[in-house]
């Protein structure tokens, strides 16, 4: 080849590489055609600039104020579930930009087929089966912590936080930001406003780096997500794929103060047999007030005096029919709610209804570059006690005041790991329980280890001693240590995990939820995830498990092998089989058990989804101390009916039988409905009740209902009304009956002066 031919042939190839980039960017555009000057400047990829804006939105779920049009835009143009990061096949627009008081984001959900857009009027944080977008925001940058705000295309709410160390998404935190929502023939849009004295963030005055991704979730066959950025499966870390958010420069948080007094009325009834009249109970009259103050973007200070921590719908039924350990249940109290994340550890040492009756708390918690630190401090008029034992725990109530302290430092070493302390302390008359301890976490890549050190020392009054001798021995003043260490790894298709818990018999953390002490433990995990792409099952996935558990002189207290099978299909389907092996100790001796677990979930209609859980095999009677044959058929529920009424239904019938007939026969329902009139007022009915009959006893039938009408303004402005029933079987009369009913109205006020 001569030079002249090697010049042209040079030159061809310029001309080529040139007209080929041009066609890229030309196809970039088109495909990105709304997006701004700021999206796509020279920033480099995964980083976007957000303008400042002025002037007012005006909520009505339309983006026609010339706000949106200054805004950054970004495409969610990936499909990242149940795709593998493909072209999302509808298009999705997100719009971004801040006011000196807000953060505002809009949503362009293009659909081709508007008519199958799923959406209803529901309660605060119940979307999930419908069509929304949203948001998860990072307002530290540090990949720790995330807040999480999406809406329904009728402009209904969810918000959750999120911790990246754990994948939890905690829906109990309530956030005041406002939305609205708009269908249309095209799809729908939404607005959302965020207050920055909603958030928390460093406090600088110079501009800020803050990371998000855009989400958007349309479920039809099969539920689709899309992303604004590539979401690798099985990653262990997602934070890390967020796109970095440039600006944020002189914002204002407003007063940071915020004042919501409470005011809560109730009157109750009882009787003692059928027919007989109705005695007057206590008719409560409580006032109280919550104060939250920011004195700075990073730090909250909250107090609060007489409060309210009333539970206004009611828990979960639940049954302890073959199980000596106690029962958990949700934390739903305001004051706790906000900001519990801070104090969570690998060992669950804080349970906040141990703090069962306050007559005030204070609480700070806050972040200050690579610290993260809170505490709480209470004076509480009852002392609840979690007893735990090495077979068995259970509550029990000591009738006098405690005083509680509970602290938590977190320090960020680099963005891969982490260490903490955390300390609970709780004191009364003859009286006193102190835990402290050290953890750790460090995550790289596919790999995570995680580990934490606990030690206590307790004191118990004699009465205390004296019933629960079995468990503490003669030592009122038991003292013990816990530990665990913890590794994982996850990638792509793989996962796998090992663990090791140590947990001394005189170890106590009776402000935790810990029922189990004098053992040690140790888990070996794994399994395996195919990705059938196109497929109408399109994922499998197998794990299986196995444990030991040894007492703490060394007998063996527990050795099971479980292996799962589980499939993901169309109607948005989720089923498999789950079978079982385990022997364990009970009573000197050891005893086999053996269970098949079979699930299924789906949607026969966008409105109606049905589950069922059948479960079969054997298992000891710890009553009897005998095995038998176990069978539990349950079938849950929920439906839709025009926009805004929903029901739903949880019913299991648990048995097992030995040797001589029902050692337990069960039937458990929770059920209700509720109506949203619109996404302010909700009216709702739940009904529970259980029937439990042992061998040779007579049945223990108890039922309940209640009704509840609420006016929500917004989470600390609201209005709820209502009454509850409660009934029994008078096992003498065996006539149904209900022994005692009630009536309540309670009011709180969200007030944030301007100051």
């Amino acid at each position: 080849m001569n030079a002249l031919s090697f010049l042209a042939l040079q030159g061809w190839y310029f001309m080529f590489r040139t007209s080929m980039r041009a066609l890229a960017c030309a196809s970039l555009l088109a495909m990105s055609s709304n997006v701004s000057a700021q999206a796509t400047s020279t920033l480099p990829p995964g980083q976007l600039e957000i303008p400042r804006v002025e002037g007012a939105i005006s909520l009505d779920g339309a983006l026609d104020e010339p706000v949106w049009q200054q805004a950054a835009q970004i495409d969610l143009a990936y499909e990242v579930d149940p795709a593998d990061n493909t072209l999302a096949p509808v298009k999705t627009t997100a719009y971004i930009a801040y006011a000196e008081d807000a953060l505002l984001i809009g949503f362009r959900a293009e659909d081709p087929d508007p008519g199958r857009i799923r959406a209803f009027l529901r309660d605060r944080d119940a979307l999930y089966a419908d069509d929304y977008v949203g948001l998860l925001l990072d307002t530290f940058d540090d990949g720790r912590r995330a807040y999480e705000f999406f809406v329904n295309p009728l402009g209904i709410q969810a918000d959750l936080i999120r911790e990246e160390a754990t994948g939890d998404e905690d829906d109990s935190w309530d956030g005041i930001w406002s939305s609205a929502g708009r269908m249309h023939a095209h799809g729908y849009d939404v607005e959302i406003r965020i207050p920055f004295a909603t958030l928390r963030f460093a406090d600088t005055a110079q501009a800020r780096r803050w990371s998000a991704t855009f989400r958007r979730v349309r479920p039809r066959e099969f539920r689709a997500e899309y992303s604004s950025n590539r979401m690798e499966r099985g990653a262990a870390c997602m934070q890390c794929t967020f796109t970095k958010l440039d600006g944020f420069s002189g914002i204002r948080q407003g007063s940071n103060l915020e004042i919501a007094p409470t005011l809560a009325l109730g009157l109750s009834q009882s009787r003692a047999a059928p027919r007989s009249p109705w005695q007057d109970g206590e008719t409560a009259v409580e006032a109280g007030v919550d104060v939250s103050w920011a004195p700075s973007p990073n730090m909250t200070l909250n107090a609060t005096v007489n409060p309210d921590f009333s539970q206004v719908e009611s828990d979960q039924l639940q049954l302890n029919l073959n199980d000596n350990f106690a029962l958990f249940s949700q934390e739903k109290r305001p004051f706790f709610l906000e900001g519990s994340d801070y104090f969570n550890t690998q060992f669950n040492v804080l349970y906040t209804r141990q703090i069962a009756e306050p007559d005030f708390g204070l609480r700070v918690t806050g972040r200050s570059g690579v610290q993260t630190y809170g505490a709480i401090v209470a004076r509480d008029a009852t002392t609840l006690v979690l007893v735990p034992g090495v077979l068995g725990s259970s509550f029990i109530e000591l009738s006098q005041t405690a005083n509680v302290a509970v602290g938590r430092y977190r320090h960020d070493v680099n963005e891969h790991a982490s260490v903490g302390v955390i300390g609970t302390f709780r004191a009364g008359n003859e009286y006193a329980n102190n835990v402290a301890g050290v953890d750790a976490r460090w995550q790289s890549g596919v790999h995570t280890a995680t580990a934490q050190f606990l030690h206590s020392q307790s004191e118990y009054p004699d009465s205390v001693v004296d019933v629960y001798r079995t468990e503490l021995g003669d030592d009122a003043t038991p003292a013990g240590s816990a530990w665990r260490g913890n590794y994982g790894f996850s990638s792509r298709n793989w996962k796998f995990d090992v663990s090791h818990t140590n947990i001394d018999a005189g170890f106590r953390a009776d402000l935790g939820f810990m029922g189990q002490v004098g053992y040690d433990q140790t888990i070996v995990g794994g399994g395996y995830s195919w990705y059938r792409d196109g497929k109408s099952i399109n994922r499998v996935t197998v794990y299986a498990d196995w444990d030991i558990t040894y007492r703490f002189d060394g007998q063996l207290l527990e050795r099971e092998l479980e292996f799962s099978v589980s499939f993901q299909g169309p109607k948005q389907s989720r089923f498999g089989f789950s079978p079982r092996t385990h022997v364990r100790y009970w009573q000197g001796a050891m005893f086999n058990e053996h269970n098949l677990n079979l699930f299924g979930v789906f949607r026969p209609f966008a409105n109606l989804q049905l589950g069922v859980n059948m479960n079969f095999g054997q298992q000891l009677d710890l009553g009897a101390a005998k095995t038998g044959r176990r069978a539990q058929l349950g079938f849950w529920g929920s439906a839709n009916i025009g926009r805004g009424l929903s029901l739903d239904w949880d019913i299991s019938n648990p048995r097992l039988r030995r040797e001589g007939g029902d050692a337990v026969d069960a039937v458990v329902l929770n059920t209700g409905g509720s109506w949203q009139l619109d996404p302010r007022q909700r009216l709702r009915l739940t009904l529970q009740g259980s029937e439990l009959r042992r061998f040779d006893e007579l049945a223990d039938r108890n039922y309940a209902a209640q009704l509840v009408y609420s006016y929500k303004i917004n989470p600390r402005t609201a209005l709820y009304a209502g009454g509850s029933y409660g009934a029994m079987l008078d096992i003498d009369t065996q006539e149904l009956y209900g022994n005692s009913r009630n009536v309540f109205l309670k009011l709180s006020y969200g007030w944030q002066p301007v100051l």
